[in-house]
C-alpha cells in the first residue's frame, strides 16, 4: 500500500474521531419562552470516554516534496511520544535540531501548500510554504492562547539527499521548531488539564493567611502519551510565563518519574530532587493536578529522593482552588427587587426572602436608597456593599438583625449615576474592589477595613475600566473595558499586592486579551476558578453566551445559543451540591449556576436547564452570588 493511501486511512480515522466527539459534545441552549425548559445537553468527557490512537506513517521511495510535506505533518501529530516516525521525514541535522515541543500552532483548517509545478530533475533544493488562518497556539509550557483567525505563513525547505541512506530522496533540511495542527485534530490529540500553585502571600495583610489557596493554570497535554506523568511534570516545570508572577512552586528542581493511578483511587508519584521537608505542599499540588483528571482520588503517595509522604482529599480540601469561594453560601443568590429590597434565593422551589437587616427593608423616603444593580454579597454571606442611587457613595452593611448602614466608605465625584462608582466585587480574603467611572478621575479602587486603596492599571492604553470581578483567590481580575464610546471589551489581569498594614499597595498587571474573538461585551462573571461566563457577541453574530477558561479556550465546543435577549448575568464558583443521582448539578461546564435576566425576567440555569426565578411578582434589578 503506497504511503499516501495510508495517509489518508490516518486522516479519515482522525476526522471521523473529532467528529463524533463535536457530535457528542456540542448542544445549545436557549432562554425559556414558555413551555417545558430547554436542555443544554454537552458531555464533558466524550474526548476521554473515545480512545482513538493514531498511528504515524513513515515515508515511502520516490515521494515528491509536497508528499513528503503531508506525511510530516500527519506523523508530528501522531501518538507517538518521541516523534521518531517524523523525524524520517527530515535529513539527518534537521532531525537533531528541530525541537517539537518548542510549541503548537493550531490552524482553522487543514495547512495548505500552494500548487505549484513539480522539481525538475536536476532540482536539489525546494521550499514549500505552510499558510492557514491561525486560531490559537500552545507555548513550550503548553500555556494556550487564543487568536483570532491570524494569517499564519511558514516555510519548509527540501533537499535532495547526496549520499547515505536515503540517496536520491528527498528530505526537509529546514522547518519551524514546534508542531501544526488543524483545530479538529487539536482537539483530538491534545487534553486540558489543570495544574496548580499557592497564590502569594500578600505581605500587606493584617493576618497573613496560615493555609494558601491552590490556583490553576491551565494547559494542553497530549491526550494518550502517558497524560498522568506528564501533568505531574508539567506542573513541576513551574506555572505559565503569565501566572507566575502571583503564584509559588514547592516543586521546583524536581523530576517526574512516573505518576499513576490505581483500582484503589489513590495516585502514586515517585519524584527525584526535591526538599523532603515541603513534601505535604508539594503533594497538595500534585494531588489537585492528578485529581483534575480523575472522576474521585482519594489518597496521594509521593516518594522522592531521602523521603516521602502520604496526603489524603480531606487534607487537599484545605488548600483546595475555590476553597475561599463562599461554598457554604456560594449556592444561594441575592436578588434586588425594584422596591430596594435585598432577598436570597435558595433555589429550594420557594419564593426569595428578605435578608435580615436594612438591606432587607424598603427604603423609607430620605434613606438612603440602594442603586440598580450595584451590590456585592460578602463570599462568608455576612455583609454586603451598596452603592447608592446617585452613584456618588459606597456603603457596606451587614446581613443581620438590626443591622444598618455605616457611614459611606468610597465617594466619587461623577456628575451623573452612570459615570459613578460601579461593580463592586469581593475576594475571599474580604478586600472589596469597585471601579470609579468618572470621567474627569476615572480609577479602580480596593477596600480594605475601610480603608480605600487605589489601584494601579498597568497596560490600558488609553482605555477606561467600566466593571470588573475578582476571583475568590484574589490572583487574577476580569475587567470590562471601553475606549471613548466604543464597544466594552474583556481583558484578564493579574492581582499584585505590596506595601505593608498600614500602606497597602495593590496593582493589576499583565492584561491580556483572553476573548479576541468576542467585538463586544456585556458581561462577565466567574463562573469556576478557572472559567469566566460571558456575555457577548462575534463580529456579524447575535448575543451569545460564551464559557472562556481563562487561558481563553472555549470550555464548549460552541458558544450557548439564546443570550440575545439576556441583559445581565452572574455565576458562582462555588460547586453545586451533587442532584438525585448523584452527579453535581450544572448551569455549564464549570458545575456552578448561572442566573441570567432578560425581557422575559430571571432564570437560573441549573441542572442544564432553564429555571424561571419567582420575585413575587417584584421586578429584578439586581441578582448576584457572593463575591
Amino acid at each position: 500500500m503506497r504511503r499516501t493511501d495510508r495517509t489518508a486511512d490516518r486522516r479519515v480515522l482522525a476526522v471521523g474521531w473529532a467528529v463524533l466527539l463535536a457530535t457528542a459534545a456540542t448542544g445549545c441552549v436557549s432562554m425559556p419562552s414558555g413551555g417545558a425548559p430547554q436542555r443544554l445537553e454537552v458531555s464533558q468527557n466524550a474526548a476521554d470516554a473515545l480512545q482513538v490512537h493514531v498511528y504515524p506513517v513513515a515515508p515511502h521511495k520516490g515521494e515528491t516534496p509536497r508528499d513528503l510535506l503531508a506525511g510530516f505533518l500527519d506523523s508530528s501529530n501522531a501518538d507517538q511520544a518521541d516523534y521518531d516516525t517524523a523525524k524520517q521525514y527530515l535529513t539527518a541535522v534537521a532531525a537533531q535540531n528541530w525541537r517539537p515541543d518548542a510549541g503548537v500552532v493550531v490552524l482553522a483548517g487543514a495547512p495548505s501548500s500552494p500548487l505549484g509545478l513539480p522539481p525538475a530533475e536536476n532540482t536539489v533544493s525546494v521550499e514549500l510554504q505552510v499558510t492557514g488562518k491561525q486560531v490559537a497556539a500552545l507555548d513550550a509550557k503548553h500555556s494556550y492562547q487564543a487568536h483570532s483567525n491570524d494569517p499564519y505563513e511558514q516555510t519548509f525547505v527540501f533537499v535532495k539527499e547526496s549520499d547515505g541512506p536515503n540517496k536520491g530522496e528527498w528530505r526537509i533540511s529546514d522547518l519551524p521548531d514546534g508542531l501544526i495542527v488543524d483545530q479538529t485534530n487539536f482537539k483530538n490529540t491534545y487534553k486540558p488539564v489543570h495544574r496548580y500553585f499557592f497564590a502569594q502571600v500578600d505581605p500587606s495583610a493584617a493576618h497573613p493567611q496560615t493555609s494558601p489557596v491552590l490556583v490553576p493554570d491551565p494547559i494542553y497535554l497530549r491526550r494518550r502519551i502517558d497524560p498522568l506523568t506528564e501533568a505531574a511534570q508539567a506542573t513541576a516545570d513551574g506555572p505559565s510565563r503569565w501566572l507566575g508572577p502571583v503564584v509559588t512552586s514547592r516543586l521546583d528542581d524536581v523530576r517526574v518519574l512516573g505518576a499513576s493511578v490505581g483500582e484503589n483511587r489513590t495516585a502514586t508519584v515517585r519524584l527525584e530532587g526535591g526538599d523532603p521537608a515541603a513534601c505535604k505542599q508539594m503533594a497538595q499540588q500534585l494531588f489537585q493536578t492528578l485529581a483534575d483528571q480523575q472522576s474521585k482520588l482519594d489518597r496521594l503517595d509521593l516518594s522522592m529522593t531521602g523521603g516521602g509522604c502520604s496526603l489524603s482529599s480531606a487534607e487537599a480540601a484545605l488548600v483546595a482552588p475555590g476553597v475561599l469561594a463562599g461554598t457554604d453560601n456560594g449556592v444561594a443568590a441575592y436578588i434586588q427587587l425594584d422596591d430596594g429590597r435585598l432577598t436570597r434565593y435558595q433555589d429550594t422551589g420557594l419564593d426569595p426572602v428578605p435578608v435580615p437587616g436594612v438591606l432587607g427593608q424598603a427604603p423609607q423616603p430620605g434613606q438612603f436608597r440602594p442603586g440598580n444593580g450595584a451590590v456585592a454579597v460578602r463570599r462568608d454571606g455576612g455583609a454586603a456593599a451598596v452603592v447608592g442611587a446617585d452613584g456618588r457613595d459606597l456603603v457596606e452593611a451587614e446581613l443581620g438583625d438590626g443591622a444598618k448602614y455605616g457611614e459611606p466608605i468610597v465617594h466619587s465625584r461623577a456628575p451623573q449615576p452612570d459615570q459613578g462608582l460601579a461593580s463592586p466585587s469581593w475576594d475571599g480574603r474580604q478586600d472589596l474592589w469597585l471601579v470609579d467611572r468618572d470621567p474627569a478621575a476615572p480609577k479602580v479602587l480596593m477596600v480594605r477595613d475601610r480603608t480605600v486603596v487605589p489601584v494601579q492599571v498597568d497596560g490600558l492604553g488609553g482605555q477606561s475600566v467600566q466593571s470588573l470581578r475578582i476571583s475568590s483567590d484574589g490572583t487574577r481580575i476580569a475587567l470590562l473595558v471601553r475606549r471613548g464610546t466604543g464597544p466594552t471589551t474583556l481583558l484578564l489581569g493579574l492581582v499584585q499586592h505590596g506595601g505593608t498594614a498600614q500602606q497597602p499597595t495593590a496593582r493589576i498587571t499583565a492584561l491580556r486579551d483572553i476573548a479576541p474573538q468576542l467585538t463586544e461585551v456585556a458581561a462577565v462573571s466567574w463562573g469556576d476558578t478557572d472559567q469566566l461566563v460571558v456575555l457577548g457577541k462575534e463580529a456579524d453574530r447575535l448575543q451569545q453566551l460564551h464559557f472562556l477558561g481563562t487561558d481563553g479556550s472555549q470550555s464548549t465546543d460552541s458558544p450557548l445559543q439564546g443570550g440575545e435577549s439576556m441583559t445581565a448575568l452572574s455565576a458562582t464558583e462555588a460547586r453545586l451540591p451533587a442532584g438525585p443521582s448523584g452527579s453535581v448539578g450544572s448551569g455549564g461546564p464549570a458545575g456552578s449556576a448561572v442566573l441570567a435576566s432578560s425581557e422575559r425576567g430571571l432564570s437560573l440555569l441549573k441542572d442544564n436547564q432553564w429555571h424561571e426565578v419567582p420575585t413575587k411578582g417584584k421586578a429584578a434589578t439586581a441578582f448576584v452570588y457572593p463575591g
